[in-house]
């Protein structure tokens, strides 16, 4: 996912640039999606987590918990988990890395150690731990990937979750033990599962981009087929209205 041009269209004069434009920019940047050779969304549906992937954090009656998620360019990572229902809020940002690389223009280098990822905020009460994890390894991106999702290649892009406790980080292990016993996949799945690291919010002209350029086209070929299998697969979780990050 490169942007330099994109960067300044959106820090000058985003609210003013035609969608045909912003395509046109996507185009050149993304010189791969002019035929694309693969679907980015998962087609098969996975089994529902099951035993220690299964928990739910709903029995002390709280109302927020987070967990990072990446898996490849954070556009469609973001875009997906905005119409999940409970999701109160999901940034796009960095992860991995120090506080001081931790800028697009470095980060997009693949040499920082941070990953392209998105922070989710989330009511237990509405939607449990398992089903995000349901959601993120069926229809956010392909978890057998190794440092790469479609297009997009480098360590940027490798797919991870960055639990925020110990029993999210069991849970995640636990599934995907789980998927690998099931044969969910043809090939190994090399998602990272770690915690403690900090995240860091990315630039604003990254936030709710799918929202903002829904012609541009890297997220018609890349990111809305996600869309389009979250609501199809897990209708009961779909939400028309995206929950969009407050810009200032």
């Amino acid at each position: 996912m490169k942007l330099s041009f994109e960067q300044g269209i959106a820090a000058g004069v985003a609210g003013l640039v035609a969608t045909a434009l912003v395509a046109g920019v996507l185009l050149v940047d993304h010189s791969a999606i002019a035929a694309p050779a693969e679907p980015t969304a998962q087609l098969q549906a996975l089994p529902a987590p099951s035993g220690d992937a299964a928990f739910r954090d709903d029995a002390s009656h709280a109302s927020h918990a987070s967990v990072v998620f990446a898996g490849g360019c954070f556009w469609g990572v973001q875009g997906v988990f905005q119409h999940v229902k409970g999701v109160s809020n999901a940034v796009s940002g960095y992860i991995g890395g120090s506080a001081a690389d931790a800028r697009y223009e470095r980060v997009s280098g693949g040499r920082t150690g941070h990953a392209e990822a998105v922070k989710v905020d989330y009511d237990p009460r509405q939607v449990s731990y398992g089903q995000l994890m349901q959601v993120f390894f069926s229809v956010v991106h392909d978890p057998t990937q190794l440092n790469r999702q479609g297009p997009d290649h480098g360590s940027q892009y490798r797919s991870a979750i960055f639990a925020e406790d110990a029993r999210q980080q069991a849970a995640s292990r636990a599934y995907i033990g789980q998927l690998g016993q099931a044969g969910s996949y043809r090939a190994p799945i090399v998602t990272q599962v770690s915690s403690g690291q900090r995240f860091y919010p990315a630039e604003s002209y990254h936030q709710n981009y799918m929202s903002n350029y829904p012609q541009a086209a890297y997220i018609r070929y890349y990111d809305a087929p996600k869309l389009t299998a979250l609501g199809k697969q897990f209708p009961a979780l779909y939400r028309r209205d995206p929950a969009l990050v407050p810009m200032r």
